[in-house]
């Protein structure tokens, strides 16, 4: 058999079987951002809304998908024409879309979120309860969470049950197949009942992180008030003995990092920013598609930077845009950035 008829039957076995030694899992929910039609005001001052698809979890499998990678979302939406549409994304952006379900008596979460003058974002939950609170373990595509050399999540599927039980269940099924468990709590604190709450809850399952991305305020407000630039701050309260790699996003000024080897500091990709909405999810989709494909990066500082940087090009780009999944880069635009800041 000739070398080109071999490769396309391993293609062909690849598309079949949906097995896939890269694949990416990103597990919680999926919704519609709606953004005003002008920038920089308030909720309020807002004289409309335009519609865009969103929910962390779900950019991070467009994220990935962009980027030439394999992925995959697993979560609920309501059977209505929101929940369609988002499934629809899914498809056209080659996000593996078969572990959706769909709730025929709960719609659609929505959200309202602007960008304010001062640059901040603000939020207007709809979810009493929304689809995605809904998802019960019997609903979970388990042969697809198996295939996951990625299983990435976030900490709103904590909030409430039965999903929160769903993403335990999940979790387990994914670290039995041997899956490296990616978090970003990702912390929305309007959609917690109280701080205690969420800091107990997205608290609650830490420990049984191999990766963790969070930001500088999630760092102080689950610290109880510690300053978030301090290594010892990170170090003695956050980093824990099975966690591989903890990742501090820093924005425009870049990231840090830590294993139990090594850490450091990897410098922002300068851009102008237009929207920050998805910029963390982008750094995320960015990190775990050259995970996918290379674990040895969570042993080798120099190719840990090298993605980090590349990471931080993915997230530069998002906020050039506005919206999150819009604004996803391709590997091309991301190569094109980096060589052009080195220039």
């Amino acid at each position: 058999m000739g070398e080109k008829a071999i490769s396309g039957n391993l293609k062909k076995l690849t598309i079949e079987t949906g097995r896939s030694e890269t694949l990416v899992v990103c597990f919680g929910e999926m919704l519609i951002d709606f953004v005003p039609t002008v920038g920089g005001v308030s909720l309020a001052e807002a004289p409309a809304f335009k519609k865009a698809p969103g929910g962390a979890p779900a950019n991070v499998a467009v994220g990935v998908s962009r980027l030439g990678g394999s992925s995959a979302f697993v979560g609920k939406v309501g059977d209505d024409e929101f929940g369609k549409m988002l499934a629809e994304i899914l498809k056209l952006n080659n996000v593996d879309n078969s572990g959706m379900r769909f709730d025929h008596k709960a719609r659609t979460a929505l959200a309202f979120v602007t960008l304010r003058a001062d640059g901040e974002r603000e939020f207007l939950f709809f979810r009493h309860p929304s689809a995605d609170m809904l998802l019960t373990e019997s609903e979970l595509d388990k042969n697809l969470i198996q295939k996951a050399k990625i299983f990435h999540y976030g900490s709103i599927s904590l909030i409430k049950e039965p999903c929160r039980s769903t993403h335990l269940a999940a979790m387990k099924i994914a670290k039995a197949a041997g899956s490296l468990l990616s978090y970003d709590p990702n912390l929305r604190l309007p959609l917690w009942p109280s701080e205690e709450a969420a800091r107990k809850e997205i608290m609650s399952i830490w420990d049984l992180a191999d990766v963790i991305k969070i930001s500088e305020d999630e760092i102080t407000f689950l610290t109880g008030g510690d300053d978030p630039y301090s290594d010892e701050v990170v170090l003695q309260k956050l980093f824990h003995p099975n966690l591989k790699l903890l990742v501090v996003s820093e924005g425009p000024n870049g990231c840090r990092y830590y294993t139990k080897e090594f850490k450091g500091r990897v410098g922002g990709v300068k851009v102008k920013a237009v929207d920050t909405t998805g910029a963390g999810d982008a750094f995320v989709s960015g990190l775990l598609n050259s995970l996918a494909s290379d674990l040895t990066l969570l042993t080798d500082e120099k190719k840990l930077r090298e993605a980090l940087l590349f990471a931080n090009a993915c997230g530069a780009i998002t906020v050039t845009e506005r919206g999150a999944i819009p604004a996803m880069p391709t590997m091309d635009a991301v190569q094109e950035l980096l060589k052009s800041s080195r220039s």
